[in-house]
C-alpha cells in the first residue's frame, strides 16, 4: 500500500489493482508449515557455504583488484540451494536444452559463479566422478580458477601447465552452463527472460525453468522495468528471478527505499517493483537462513497461476567477509592482510601453516609483484580448498547425491518439444539453397510500387512459414508502421500470452521499449530454437539495441569457441531509415544509424543490409541467413519505391546484391570515373532522375551500389578485387544516405572524398518535410546529384 504525504491535508491511500501474481512471506510460511530441511541437510549446506565463502576470499586475494567479492558472497547461499536442490539438470551435459538454467544477469557476481561451478565440479570429482562431463572442456575445475580474469595469452607457468580456462571478468558462454554474456547495464535480465520465453515456447507446459540471479541495483536500468513488464504481461511462468537485496551498489549503501527511509536511487523495494509488474513475489526476510531459502524456492516451484516469480532475499553484501556494503562491491582485502586471514580463519583455523604468501613478515613474491610466484601461492591455496572438501566426506557424498537426483529428476521428466514446435534449422537450410530464382509469392513486377519494409516483412514471413513459427517479432509500438507484423501473417493474431495465445509469434515488449526488446530477442535467439526480429526507427534501433547486439555477438563467439557450431542470429530491423522519413524531422530521419553497426563488429558477427530496390530484399536476407552472423541489421525505408525495370534501364540484376557491392552499370567509355551509391534515397534518386540527365549530357561513369559491407568482406580477396577493382576505388566519388564515414571504405582518394555527397556535407542537421524536400535540402536530389557528378567528371 502506498500512502501519499498527508502533512497538509488528508489524502486517500493508493493500492495496487487486481494482480494475477501473489505475494507470500517465506518466514510466515515456514512458521506455519515447519522446516523443509532436516538438521543434517542444514549442516551440509553450512559446510559448503563456509568453503564457498573462503574460496571467494581466496580468489580475490590472489587475483588482486579483480572481481566482486561482496555480492558473490551475499548470493552464494541461495544459488547453491538451486544447484544442489531446486534445479533439474545433468552435470554431464551442460548444453542440454531441456534442463533448468541459472543465468547470472548480475554479471559482476562472476567470481561467485566460478567458485560455485568449481566446487560443484570438485564435489562430483571426489564423490561421483561418473556425473562429470567426459570432455574436460565442459567442466570448470579448481585448476581453471587460475584463469580468473586472465587473458588467453597469459604465460604464467601453472596457467599453461593445467590448461586453465581464461575466465572472463563477467560471464560468457565460454563457461559451461552459461548461455549469455551478461553484466552490461541491465541487459542480462531481459536476455535471460528471452531464454525463458524460448524454453516455454519450445517445450510447452513442461518447459525448463530459467533461474535469474540479480541484485537490487541491477533492477534500476530502464530496460529491466521494460523486461519485467514483458514477462508479467505474457505470463512467463517458467522465469524465476532470485533477487539479492543487499542494498549496496558501487556508490550507495541505500539503493532502495527501506521501510520509511528513502532510497538514494529509487523509492520502491524490489518486492514492490516485481509485484507492480504482476509477478509472484516471495519475500525472504533472512536470505542466509537455509530453511527460509528452501521454503521460498519450493513455493516458487508450486505456483500454478502462470505468472513469473521473484524471490527477494534480504542479505548483507560481504557477509562475514570483514568488509560489508558498497566497500565490498568491487574491492576486498589487500594481499594476505589481516582482514583476509580473518575471513578464511573459520575454514583454516586448524591448519598447521598459514596460507602461502601469508607467512608472518615474509618477503615472498615481492609483495605481489612477482606474478608467477603469486600464481604458485594461489595454486597452493586452491589445493588447501581441495583438502578442506576432502576432509568433509559427508558433505561430498551428500551433495554428490543431490547432483545425481537432479539428473534423475530431469531424465524422469524427459521433457519433449511441444506438438508443432518450430524447426529453425529449416530456415538456414532454405537460405543456403536460395538461388537467383525468387519464390513466386515474392516476385515483383517492374514498375509496381511497394515499400522495402513491406518486402522485408514478406520475406521474413516466407522463412517463418518454412520453420513453422521459429521467427518471433516485436516492435516499439510500431508493428504495422514498420511492417514487421507481415512476418507473422498466417499465425494467430494478437500478442503472445503463454496461456491465452501461445502460438502467436508477436511479442509485446513493454511498449516503446527498444532496449528490452533487443535484449529479449537476443536471449530468445541464444536458446537456439528461434530467431527474432525487433523493429523501430533506425534512429532508435541501432543505438538502443547496440549493447544487447554486442553482448549477443560476444556470447556467440564464446559459445562457438567452447562447443563449436554456428552463430544464432537475430534481426535488428532499422526501419524508417534515413532522410526519406523527413516528415518526422531530424530527430527521426537519422543518417548516423548505420555508422553504429557497419564495420563496428568483428568479422562474422554483424551483417548490415542496405538495399535500394525492393527486389533485393529476398536475395540479401537469404544471403545473410546463410552466413549465420550473430546479428542481421536490415535498413529499410518508409515510403513506397518503384520496382526498377533493370533490364530496360541496363542495370545489373537484383541478385547481384548478394555480393555486398556490385557494379550496377558499366561506363561505356571508361573515362568518366566511378560513382559509388549507398542507400535507398540517393540510389533511387540517381537511377530515376540523375541517370537520364547524365545520358543526355553524354556522361557515363561506372556505377556501383553498396548493399552490405559485411557480405562483401566475406568474399575471397580475389573475388572482391574482381568485383570492385582497386583502380575504381581510387578514382571514385560517393553518394550516400548515410554518413561520410560509411563511404570511406569505397572512396579511397582525397579528391573522391571531396566530391562525395552525404547528408551532413553542408555542415548542419537537416530540416523537416517530405523525403524529397529533405533530400533536396541536402543536395541529394536527382538534379543536384547530376551537378555533383558533372563537377566530379570535369575535375578529372
Amino acid at each position: 500500500m502506498l500512502t501519499p504525504d498527508t502533512t497538509r491535508a488528508p489524502a486517500p491511500t493508493l493500492s495496487f489493482g487486481p494482480r494475477r501474481g501473489v505475494y507470500l512471506d517465506a518466514a510466515e510460511r515456514l512458521a506455519a508449515e515447519g522446516p523443509p530441511l532436516d538438521a543434517a541437510a542444514v549442516g551440509q549446506h553450512e559446510q559448503f557455504d563456509l568453503v564457498y565463502r573462503t574460496l571467494c576470499a581466496v580468489m580475490y586475494n590472489y587475483v588482486p583488484l579483480s572481481g566482486h567479492p561482496g555480492g558473490s558472497i551475499s548470493s552464494g547461499r541461495f544459488v547453491s540451494a538451486l544447484l544442489f536442490g531446486a534445479m533439474d539438470y545433468d552435470l554431464a551435459q551442460p548444453s542440454r536444452d531441456d534442463a533448468d538454467l541459472v543465468s547470472y544477469a548480475a554479471g559482476h557476481k562472476a567470481l561467485g559463479l566460478y567458485a560455485l561451478w568449481a566446487l560443484r565440479n570438485e564435489i562430483a570429482r571426489l564423490g561421483a566422478p561418473e556425473l562429470l562431463p567426459a570432455d574436460e572442456k565442459f567442466q570448470l575445475r579448481l585448476e581453471d580458477l587460475l584463469g580468473f580474469r586472465r587473458n588467453p595469452r597469459a604465460a604464467t607457468p601453472l596457467f599453461r601447465q593445467f590448461n586453465a580456462k581464461a575466465l572472463d571478468g563477467h560471464p560468457t558462454p565460454a563457461t559451461p552452463f552459461i548461455r549469455l554474456s551478461t553484466g552490461a547495464s541491465g541487459v542480462g535480465l531481459p536476455a535471460s527472460l528471452g531464454l525463458a520465453w524460448a524454453a516455454a515456447d519450445y517445450y510447452g507446459d513442461d518447459a525448463p525453468r530459467v533461474h535469474i540471479v540479480e541484485g537490487e541495483g541491477g533492477l534500476t536500468p530502464g530496460r529491466v522495468a521494460e523486461a519485467l513488464a514483458t514477462a508479467g504481461t505474457a505470463s512467463l511462468g517458467n522465469a524465476v528471478l532470485h533477487l539479492d537485496w543487499n542494498q549496496a551498489s558501487i556508490d550507495s549503501n541505500r539503493v532502495c527505499r527501506d521501510g520509511t527511509t528513502p532510497g538514494d536511487y529509487v523509492q520502491w523495494t524490489p518486492a514492490e517493483f516485481a509485484f507492480l509488474h504482476d509477478w509472484n513475489v516471495v519475500h525472504v526476510p533472512d536470505g542466509f537462513d537455509w530453511q527460509q531459502i528452501a521454503t521460498a524456492q519450493r513455493l516458487a516451484r508450486s505456483f500454478d497461476n502462470g505468472q513469473p516469480t521473484a524471490i527477494v532475499y534480504r542479505t548483507v553484501k560481504g557477509w562475514k567477509y570483514g568488509i560489508e556494503g558498497r566497500a565490498s562491491h568491487g574491492a576486498g582485502h589487500p594481499l594476505c592482510s589481516g582482514g583476509f586471514q580473518a575471513a578464511v580463519a573459520p575454514l583454516f583455523s586448524g591448519r598447521v601453516r598459514p596460507l602461502p604468501c601469508c607467512e608472518p613478515n615474509a618477503q615472498r613474491c615481492g609483495g605481489g609483484a612477482d606474478g608467477a610466484c603469486v600464481e604458485q601461492c594461489y595454486w597452493e591455496a586452491l589445493q588447501a580448498i581441495r583438502e578442506a572438501l576432502g576432509e568433509r566426506p559427508g558433505l561430498v557424498q551428500g551433495f554428490s547425491e543431490k547432483l545425481r537426483v537432479a539428473r534423475d529428476r530431469l531424465n524422469a521428466r524427459a521433457p519433449k518439444p511441444r506438438a508443432g514446435a518450430p524447426n529453425l534449422a529449416a530456415a538456414y537450410a532454405a537460405a543456403a539453397r536460395a538461388t537467383t530464382e525468387v519464390p513466386a509469392a515474392l516476385q515483383l513486377a517492374p514498375g509496381a510500387k511497394t515499400t522495402l519494409r513491406d518486402e522485408l516483412g514478406r520475406v521474413l514471413n516466407h522463412y517463418n512459414k518454412v520453420t513453422g513459427g521459429a521467427l518471433v517479432v516485436a516492435a516499439a509500438d510500431l508493428l504495422g508502421s514498420t511492417s514487421i507484423n507481415k512476418a507473422v501473417d498466417g499465425f494467430p493474431s494478437g500478442f503472445y500470452h503463454r496461456r491465452a495465445n501461445p502460438l502467436s509469434r508477436q511479442l509485446a515488449t513493454g511498449g516503446i521499449c527498444e532496449d528490452a526488446m533487443t535484449a529479449l530477442l537476443a536471449g530468445i535467439a541464444a536458446f537456439g530454437r528461434h530467431t527474432g526480429a525487433g523493429s523501430s526507427y533506425a534512429a532508435f534501433s541501432a543505438p538502443l539495441g547496440h549493447i544487447a547486439a554486442r553482448l549477443h555477438a560476444i556470447g556467440n563467439h564464446a559459445r562457438v569457441s567452447l562447443e563449436g557450431g554456428d552463430n544464432r542470429p537475430f534481426f535488428i530491423v532499422c526501419a524508417h531509415a534515413g532522410l526519406k522519413t523527413g516528415e518526422d524531422g531530424p530527430t527521426h530521419a537519422d543518417p548516423q544509424a548505420l555508422q553504429l553497426l557497419q564495420d563496428n563488429f568483428p568479422p562474422g558477427a554483424m551483417i548490415t543490409l542496405t538495399p535500394w530496390d525492393p527486389q533485393e530484399i529476398w536475395h540479401l536476407v537469404s544471403a545473410a541467413l546463410a552466413r549465420r552472423p550473430a546479428v542481421i541489421a536490415p535498413f529499410v525505408t518508409r515510403p513506397p519505391e518503384v520496382v526498377a525495370d533493370r533490364a530496360a534501364l541496363g542495370l545489373a540484376p537484383a541478385s547481384d546484391a548478394v555480393q555486398g557491392v556490385y557494379r550496377l552499370r558499366t561506363g561505356r567509355e571508361g573515362r568518366h570515373g566511378t560513382v559509388v551509391l549507398h542507400g535507398t534515397g540517393v540510389t533511387n534518386a540517381f537511377v530515376f532522375q540523375t541517370l537520364p540527365l547524365l545520358e543526355r549530357a553524354g556522361i557515363d561513369p561506372n556505377l556501383y551500389v553498396v548493399t552490405s559491407t559485411e557480405l562483401f568482406d566475406a568474399l575471397p580477396e580475389a573475388e572482391r578485387a574482381r568485383i570492385f577493382p582497386e583502380a575504381h576505388q581510387q578514382e571514385a566519388m560517393g553518394i550516400t544516405d548515410f554518413t561520410l564515414a560509411t563511404m570511406l571504405r569505397w572512396v579511397r582518394s582525397d579528391r573522391g572524398r571531396a566530391h562525395t555527397r552525404h547528408p551532413f556535407r553542408l555542415g548542419h542537421y537537416l530540416g523537416s518535410g517530405s523525403g524529397a524536400m529533405v533530400l533536396a535540402e541536402a543536395g541529394l536530389d536527382g538534379a543536384s546529384l547530376f551537378d555533383a557528378v558533372r563537377s566530379y567528371v570535369d575535375a578529372r
